[in-house]
């Protein structure tokens, strides 16, 4: 990543974001494209690639982990398993739902007015839309990303795993590159220094 990081996204900016897509024309589609940005942390790219075979089990219902292949993501080792957060599995389940015969193995979840694929230019430009139209400033496609690499980051710990199970749900092939996505926290440092 080179120049100025895309911004991360707020728990309040978040709440507010998601009351903002229900006005929307395609509100459960529109959901599931935020919602695949901040909880499964995917790109552009990704999230353009994903087809309804990538999210859902044998039976044809919305599984409890997402996959994306190598070829769906950035280079040769970007594929990957990622489980699916409650919010992104119920929105998936809505959208499934609403497309009917649409949401078969093989066509995109991400649909334009035509019912095609959206590229992923396309879905920068939706989320530079969507940013721009609610004021958040230096926010990108990528904010979602960070901001899904940044709370997985600060909550590993807690969960037993460490910043490998982190670079892996990101798809990157070096810690070093992941380490690069997560945000500072001041307040988190002042209070780790005054446990020492």
């Amino acid at each position: 990543m080179q120049g100025k990081q895309a911004k991360i996204v707020s728990p309040t900016q978040e709440r507010a974001i998601l009351g903002y897509l229900v006005t929307t024309r395609y509100p459960a589609r529109d959901q599931v494209m935020f919602l695949l940005s901040m909880k499964a942390g995917l790109r552009a790219k990704e999230m353009a690639s994903l087809t309804w075979a990538m999210v859902t089990d044998a039976q044809g219902q919305v599984a409890e982990v997402l996959h994306v292949p190598n070829r769906a993501s950035k280079g040769k080792t970007g594929g990957r398993t990622i489980p699916l957060h409650p919010d992104l599995q119920a929105a998936l389940v809505a959208l499934q739902t609403l497309r009917g015969d649409m949401a078969t193995p093989e066509r995109p979840i991400l649909f334009s007015e035509r019912g095609g694929g959206l590229s992923p230019a396309t879905v920068r430009l939706w989320f530079h839309r969507l940013y721009t139209s609610l004021k958040m400033d230096g926010c990108s496609s990528h904010s979602g990303r960070r901001t899904f690499i940044t709370r997985a980051a600060r909550r590993v710990s807690q969960v037993g795993g460490s910043l490998r199970d982190v670079q892996e749900l990101a798809g990157h092939t070096s810690l070093a590159m992941t380490q690069r996505y997560i945000e500072g926290d001041t307040e988190a440092k002042r209070k780790l220094v005054a446990l020492l």
